[in-house]
């Protein structure tokens, strides 16, 4: 019963065999082998965007800090939401990639930012000339941390108010696929024609043993970012070991299956959390992530019988009343089985 997170699960036979394969025989280093620039003409042909460019890293916070700090001067201001996890679980990287430029959270319902709070934002931003950081990018999460999700028509009239204050576009999709697989439509729709620039495309999450992609849709920073990751410390020399999980990842549209079945789990244990008397869903199911109030007493007993998920915040104790409701966080992944899911509920029922 693990829904503590979908990167603590493991990496489908697909991408292993690809592993395998690209472990044959000799292939320049730094992004110049054969299977790095197939892949980069693979995720050109799936976002129909010929002149994308796409760069490889190892983990989504450096996808995003390298990302931001691409489009980003020292005295920018990169808008997000306040929850948003470049804001809250990066330890401060996009502040450090850009050279210290400053992250402006803004308030919104589930994690969501919407037109009103956007436009307000920057309707005064940067008019105090010398004396105030100047707007930069916007930034934007889908799916969201509370798990919701962005409709296509929410994230254009973002991208729209940010286009008309001069703004790039950051969307970090560490769950994009997940959300992408919910929300229907192709992955240009809801990525560079919606108004993206930069797209952080999250593999580690859906199923990868630990690869990501930025997505650069305008070409115009590309060399920067180069530079910046190699002096960032993130230009592996066998980069043909992270294409090559990406290639398997989208081979046959892998990719999406991966982010179905997940979802499909996550609606499953969504289902029989919603029949339950003392359990109230917090937010809307956007994807595969799932926030519940539980009293105490259950999430402990819980626990006993060996479900792993999370409690949300990260600060909430079990310490307490036991009829206190606390928030839990269960994440499904692609290999969440039905079994799993039942046996949770199983257990749900017996305390």
């Amino acid at each position: 019963m693990f829904f503590a997170s979908d990167n603590t699960s493991g990496v489908p036979r697909q991408v292993l065999d690809g592993l395998a394969r690209a472990n044959d025989g000799f292939a320049p280093g730094y992004g110049n082998d054969p299977l790095t620039l197939a892949l980069r003409d693979r995720i050109r042909a799936v976002f129909d965007a010929p002149k994308a460019e796409v760069f490889l890293v190892t983990t989504g916070s450096a996808a995003n800090a390298l990302a931001i700090a691409s489009h980003t001067p020292p005295w920018g201001a990169v808008y997000c939401h306040e929850l948003a996890h470049i804001n809250v679980d990066e330890c401060g990287a996009p502040e450090f990639f850009t050279n210290g430029a400053k992250l402006v959270p803004l308030h919104g319902a589930h994690a969501k930012l919407t037109a009103h709070t956007l436009e307000h934002a920057l309707g005064g931003a940067g008019k105090g000339g010398v004396h105030q950081v100047q707007p930069a990018m916007l930034s934007l999460t889908n799916l969201t941390e509370c798990g919701t999700r962005y409709t296509m028509a929410e994230l254009r009239t973002l991208c729209d108010i940010a286009r008309l204050h001069a703004l790039p576009v950051h969307l970090d999709g560490a769950r994009f696929a997940n959300a992408l697989v919910a929300e229907g439509g192709s992955p240009a729709e809801y990525s560079w024609q919606a108004g993206v620039d930069v797209l952080s495309l999250g593999g580690t999450k859906n199923g990868l043993l630990g690869v990501e992609a930025v997505v650069m849709f305008d070409p115009a920073q590309a060399w920067e970012f180069q530079l910046r990751r190699k002096r960032g410390g993130h230009l592996l020399s066998k980069n043909r070991y992270l294409a090559a999980q990406m290639l398997a990842w989208l081979q046959d549209d892998l990719w999406l299956k991966l982010a179905a079945d997940a979802n499909a789990m996550a609606a499953r244990l969504e289902d029989g959390l919603a029949r339950h008397p003392d359990a109230q869903l917090l937010f809307d199911r956007g994807g595969n992530m799932l926030f519940v109030n539980l009293p105490r007493a259950i999430h402990t007993r819980l626990q006993a019988a060996g479900a792993h998920y999370y409690l949300w915040p990260d600060s909430a104790v079990l310490d307490g009343p036991p009829d206190a409701p606390v928030a839990g966080r269960l994440v499904a992944s692609w290999s969440t089985t039905k079994e799993q899911v039942d046996s949770f509920l199983a257990a749900l029922q017996t305390v």
